[in-house]
C-alpha cells in the first residue's frame, strides 16, 4: 500500500464528505410529490437537472398554453447540475480545440450560437431574478508545462477572427494575474465564461418554471415508455403520464431510448473546497479579477473562487466503474482528494497549511466526441440529448432549445448543424469498454508525463475520429 504523505492528510482532516453548495446556501429547494395515478400533458420531460428545467422554461415561454410536466427520479438538481464547479462556458463543443477537430466547417457558427446562448442565460437570470451569484469573469487557461503552450497563439488568432476576445499571455503576464510558480503562459478568454453557484441556478430555474405553471414530480423514476397511436405513456411505479411529446434529459442515468446506451458512459469527477482565504492569503496569490482557471494538460484541473473567497478545486481523475455503474458510494473517493490537495499545493505553495472543508464527487455523461448529441425518434415524439462531458452548465440550455426545435419540426440554423444531425461513434460493449477506457486513461497520463507525446493507442484513436485528449 502506498504511503500517504501526512502533510497532505493534515489539510484534509476537517473535510466533510458533503456538497459545498448545499452548506453554503441558506435556500431550501422546493419539495414535490411523486407521480400517482394518471397525468396528462402537452410535453413530458424526464429529468429535473439543468437540461430538463431549461426545456420546461423554454417550452412555456414559447407555448404558454401547454401543460408541461417534469418527472424526476430523485430530487431536482440531485445529479451533476447541483454539484458541478459552476463554470458557465460559452463553448458548445467542450472547448475550441475539440470542436475544431470535429466540426471544423461549422465552428464559426457554433461559436456564435454559443455566445448568444450565454448571453441568453444572463438575460434569463436577470428577468426571473435568479440569485445565483452570476459573475461574468472570463476564464484563464494556463500552461503548466512548456509543451502545453503549443498552438495557443494560433488558437487566439483563430478565435479572435470569428469574434471571440482571447489574449495570449506569456509567463510574466500570466503570473502577474495569478501568482503560481508553475505557470508557463496561458490564454485569457475575456468574456467566454461566467461563474455561478450551481445549486442556486438549479433552484432559480425551478422557481421560474413553477411560476410559469410547470408541474414537477420527484422520486418518480420513469421505468419505460409505451408508444400509443396518438401519444407516449411514461410508466412510473405508481402511475403514468401521457403526452404527445417527450423530452429525455437523463444524462448519466439509464437511457429510456435503449439504443443510446452504447453512446454514453458515466465518469466520476471530484472536487474539494478550501476554507475562506484571508486577506493576506488572497494577496499572496493575486487573482484579483476572480476569473475561472483551468490548466491545459490532457488531464487537467479547474478552479475558481466562491463569493466568500473559498477555492473550489476539481478535476484530474475521471473514474469509470465497470459496466458504467452509478451509485452514491462512488461520490466519495479519498485517494483522489489526496491527489487534488497535492496538486493544489504545488500550484499555490504559498497556501501551505490551508484547510479543506468539503470533498465530493459526481457522475458526468461523456461520449466519444466530448460534446452533446441528440436523438429524435422516428415518429418525432421522443427526443434526447446526452454527452455533455462536464462542460454543460451553459450548453444544457442549447441542448434543451434544440430538443424543442426537433419536437416542433423546426428547420433552422441549429437543427441544420452537423453536430445536431450526427451522432458520435459508440463505445464497445463490456468488458471491452472497461479495458478501452482504462488503456486510454493510462495513455493520457503517459502523454502528460512525456511532454504531450501521444502513444500509438492515442494516435490510433485520433485516426478513428475519437481523438481523446482529456
Amino acid at each position: 500500500m502506498a504511503t500517504i504523505d501526512p502533510r497532505i492528510v493534515r489539510h484534509l482532516k476537517d473535510a466533510q464528505p458533503d456538497l459545498y453548495w448545499l452548506d453554503a446556501d441558506p435556500l431550501e429547494p422546493s419539495a414535490h410529490s411523486a407521480l400517482f395515478g394518471e397525468v396528462h400533458a402537452d410535453l413530458a420531460i424526464v429529468g429535473a437537472g439543468y437540461t430538463g428545467l431549461w426545456t420546461a422554461l423554454l417550452a412555456k415561454e414559447k407555448h404558454p398554453d401547454w401543460r408541461v410536466i417534469i418527472i424526476e427520479m430523485r430530487e431536482t438538481g440531485a445529479g451533476a447540475s447541483g454539484r458541478n464547479g459552476g463554470f458557465c462556458n460559452y463553448s458548445l463543443t467542450h472547448g475550441w480545440t475539440n470542436g475544431k477537430r470535429r466540426f471544423r466547417d461549422e465552428m464559426e457558427v457554433i461559436s456564435r450560437l454559443g455566445r448568444e446562448n450565454l448571453e441568453a442565460i444572463e438575460e434569463t437570470i436577470k428577468r426571473y431574478n435568479i440569485q445565483c451569484n452570476w459573475e461574468w469573469t472570463g476564464e484563464l487557461r494556463v500552461a503548466i508545462e512548456p509543451w502545453q503552450l503549443e498552438g495557443m497563439r494560433e488558437e487566439a488568432d483563430e478565435r479572435n477572427r470569428i469574434g471571440d476576445d482571447v489574449e495570449f499571455l506569456d509567463k510574466a503576464a500570466v503570473q502577474a494575474r495569478v501568482h503560481s510558480p508553475i505557470y508557463e503562459g496561458g490564454l485569457f478568454d475575456h468574456d467566454g465564461t461566467a461563474l455561478v453557484d450551481p445549486a442556486r441556478l438549479v433552484w432559480g430555474l425551478e422557481k421560474a418554471c413553477l411560476a410559469l405553471g410547470v408541474q414537477i414530480f420527484e422520486n418518480s423514476q420513469v421505468q419505460w415508455l409505451e408508444n400509443l397511436e396518438d401519444a407516449v405513456l411514461l410508466h412510473t411505479a405508481y402511475g403514468f403520464a401521457k403526452a404527445p411529446r417527450v423530452a429525455l434529459a437523463t444524462n448519466v442515468f439509464p437511457a429510456l431510448q435503449k439504443k443510446l446506451k452504447k453512446y454514453v458512459v458515466p465518469v466520476y469527477d471530484y472536487q474539494i473546497v478550501t476554507e475562506p482565504l484571508t486577506k493576506e492569503q488572497l494577496q499572496s496569490i493575486g487573482w484579483s479579477e476572480r476569473e475561472g482557471i483551468s490548466d491545459s494538460g490532457h488531464q487537467f484541473h479547474y478552479y475558481r473562487l466562491t463569493d466568500d473567497n473559498c477555492i473550489v478545486w476539481g478535476g484530474w481523475d475521471a473514474i469509470y466503474n465497470f459496466r458504467g455503474r452509478v451509485a452514491r458510494e462512488y461520490e466519495f473517493r479519498p485517494e483522489t482528494y489526496v491527489k487534488l490537495v497535492d496538486h493544489f499545493l504545488k500550484t499555490f505553495p504559498q497556501l501551505e497549511g490551508i484547510k479543506f472543508t468539503h470533498a465530493w464527487g459526481g457522475a458526468i455523461d461523456t461520449c466519444t466526441r466530448f460534446s452533446p448529441f441528440w436523438k429524435l425518434s422516428k415518429d418525432q415524439r421522443v427526443v434526447s440529448v446526452l454527452g455533455y462531458t462536464g462542460l454543460g452548465v451553459a450548453a444544457t440550455r442549447f441542448g434543451a432549445q434544440v430538443m424543442l426545435d426537433l419536437l416542433d419540426g423546426e428547420d433552422n440554423e441549429r437543427t441544420r448543424l452537423e453536430m445536431v444531425r450526427r451522432k458520435p461513434l459508440p463505445f464497445p460493449p463490456e468488458p471491452f469498454r472497461f479495458f478501452f477506457i482504462q488503456i486510454t486513461r493510462w495513455s493520457i497520463n503517459r502523454a502528460d508525463e512525456n511532454g504531450g507525446k501521444r502513444n500509438i493507442w492515442l494516435r490510433t484513436l485520433d485516426r478513428l475520429g475519437l481523438g481523446f485528449d482529456s
